[in-house]
């Protein structure tokens, strides 16, 4: 009699679960509720992003609204190094009579993108080497590179903390622990990443603030790393004709020297853990 007993016990907490929505083994899931969770954002942090996104939209616009007559029918963002050629042969007449507006045009969609995280920025860079020079083209590179990483950073401190583990949950961990042991000499390990091609930048800025890195370190590794990869992509932007592809840019002896000056950047750390041990 303990058997039947047993399955009657065990058919009334299986009722009991059902109704109270209980998650146990043996009950099944909506499959609405998997979906929901599938978006890391909730409606709030949504809302939040999107209005941040508009303000910003609407500035560009504002700002576009001031430029001076031009055919915007051949102004759009390049995706190839010949979208680029053509950009730049229309964009060098219009740069050389409104000299001030155009900065402050190409700064704004600059940053806009870097905020935003639309691909083109290494686009962006080329032509400003293109139709700057170096000395200028490094300054514009590394402004707003620096300013749209910057942005980035306080909008993941916002809202980006659901986003970054939903798209790199284990990268997420293992950059935690290396922030983690790496505390007191945390600016030259950021120095390094910005450096070198180690993580992409796009995952540095949105990840920076959930692993508690802070902005000052933020900041002054961003400004100072992002000089070596800038200074490579404004020289290749001044013989756009020579350049067949993005991938030409890092070849092997570039990406020597930026490896080089990364691990330049991280001796400090390494001479003393050297002296710890001893």
């Amino acid at each position: 009699m303990a058997a039947p007993r047993i399955l009657v016990l065990e058919s009334e907490r299986l009722m009991r679960d059902v109704e109270m929505g209980e998650d146990s083994p043996t009950t099944k899931k909506p499959v609405g509720s998997k979906l929901e969770r599938r978006f890391p954002l909730t409606r709030w942090e949504f809302a939040a992003a999107l209005g941040v996104f508009l303000v910003f939209a609407i500035g560009l616009f504002c700002i576009y609204l001031t430029m001076p007559a031009a055919d915007y029918g051949k102004l759009k963002l390049p995706r190839s190094i010949s979208d680029l050629r053509i950009l730049k042969e229309h964009l060098a007449t219009y740069a050389s009579i409104y000299p001030t507006k155009f900065i402050l045009g190409y700064c704004s969609t600059y940053i806009f993108m870097q905020t935003f995280m639309i691909p083109g920025t290494i686009f962006m860079s080329l032509l400003a080497g293109a139709l700057f020079g170096i000395i200028k083209g490094i300054f514009l590179v590394v402004f707003n590179a620096t300013a749209g990483a910057s942005s980035c950073y306080f909008l993941s401190k916002l809202i980006g903390r659901p986003i970054v583990y939903w798209l790199w949950p284990a990268k997420l961990k293992l950059f935690q622990a290396e922030i983690a042991k790496r505390r007191d000499k945390l600016l030259n390990y950021m120095l390094f990443l910005r450096i070198t091609p180690t993580l992409p930048n796009l995952f540095i800025n949105l990840a920076s603030p959930i692993v508690d890195v802070p902005y000052p370190v933020f900041f002054l590794a961003t400004v100072v790393g992002l000089v070596p990869a800038s200074y490579v992509t404004v020289r290749a932007g001044l013989a756009l004709g020579d350049l067949n592809s993005v991938k030409d840019l890092y070849d092997f002896k570039t990406l020597s020297v930026l490896f080089l000056i990364g691990f330049i950047s991280i001796l400090p750390t390494i001479l003393k853990r050297k002296r710890i041990y001893e």
